[in-house]
């Protein structure tokens, strides 16, 4: 069950993340100037609560396992959210980041053998 909890967190932290970049681009990024205009915008706000609702789960996460073991498992954070920036929005990623989410998958798969 604390797998499954885990792996919400970091499709939540990934949701986050992803909310939040829309909202940039939607006001233009962040400048001096819109700084007020971004941190009230409500996409960046439902980022804040998605990234709420993750950090209980990571608490939640954290009680149960050895941090050892459940920071790098965040990592697949990492692996979605190419993922998220190649079909969602439409970005090219050069070989060298295939590789090192390689990478990443292959240090996952190593730190999960029992």
């Amino acid at each position: 069950m604390v797998y499954i909890i885990l792996l919400l967190n970091i499709v939540l932290l990934v949701a986050g993340q992803t909310v939040w970049k829309i909202g940039l681009d939607k006001v233009g990024g962040l400048h001096a100037g819109n700084w007020l205009q971004v941190m009230f915008s409500p996409l960046i706000m439902l980022g804040i609560l998605i990234y709420a609702a993750a950090t209980v789960l990571w608490l939640y996460v954290l009680s149960r396992l050895p941090i050892s073991i459940a920071y790098p498992l965040q990592s697949l954070a990492f692996v979605l959210a190419m993922f998220i920036a190649l079909f969602f929005f439409k970005e090219s990623i050069p070989v060298n980041r295939w590789i090192g989410t390689a990478i990443i998958m292959a240090g996952i798969t190593v730190l999960s053998w029992r």
